[in-house]
């Protein structure tokens, strides 16, 4: 029994060392090294202090700021400690009327904007904090931004364009928008 128990117990603190002290802090020192700035959140910085993360979306509902996808998490939008999607279906009424108020909102904000509102800014990502728009949810909003910021509106579309980010290898995905970089751009113009 003790010539069984001996091994059994050192390969056990050999692997535990392993796997729970080596490998951690090597895959961890690795990423830091490599990849910097995902592996401490993928801040975005202002002046020098953070202001949020590329990775979680914000919540903005001032007329002067482009708006991201509606936030479905709990009890404040963009939570990322209770991260998940509405869970509701296309014929639930619930989402219906969520839609239909989303949309109210979108046209009262913009009352001259008779476009076709993009259906990322009327529903909820599966996370509940996408942090991306399209470009065409950005495009629907850029008239809006340019008048309560008092700036052409060439120049806010120049931001769009400069702010979308394309699929990998032109295949691999949609094009994107990060709302929190574009506000950031478009703030950096004051």
């Amino acid at each position: 029994m003790k010539n069984n128990l001996r091994p059994a117990l050192v390969l056990f603190i050999v692997l535990t060392l392993l796997t729970g002290v080596v490998y951690p802090l090597l895959v961890t020192g690795l990423a830091q090294s490599v990849f910097s700035t995902q592996a401490h959140g993928s801040l975005l910085l202002r002046d020098g202090k953070p202001v949020g993360s590329a990775l979680i979306g914000q919540n903005f509902s001032s007329p002067a700021h482009f708006w991201g996808r509606p936030s479905a998490t709990g009890p404040m939008p963009y939570n990322a400690s209770a991260s998940g999607g509405s869970n509701q279906g296309p014929l639930n009424p619930a989402l219906t009327d969520a839609v239909k108020a989303r949309v109210a909102a979108l046209r009262a904000a913009d009352p001259g904007n008779m476009a076709a509102i993009p259906v990322d800014l009327v529903t909820a990502s599966a996370s509940g904090l996408d942090p991306h728009i399209s470009p065409a949810a950005a495009q629907y909003q850029a008239k809006r931004v340019a008048q309560a910021r008092n700036l052409p509106l060439d120049k806010v579309q120049a931001l769009i364009e400069q702010a979308t980010q394309r699929p990998l290898l032109s295949i691999l995905g949609e094009p994107v928008v990060n709302v929190l970089q574009l506000n950031l751009a478009i703030e950096a113009l004051h």
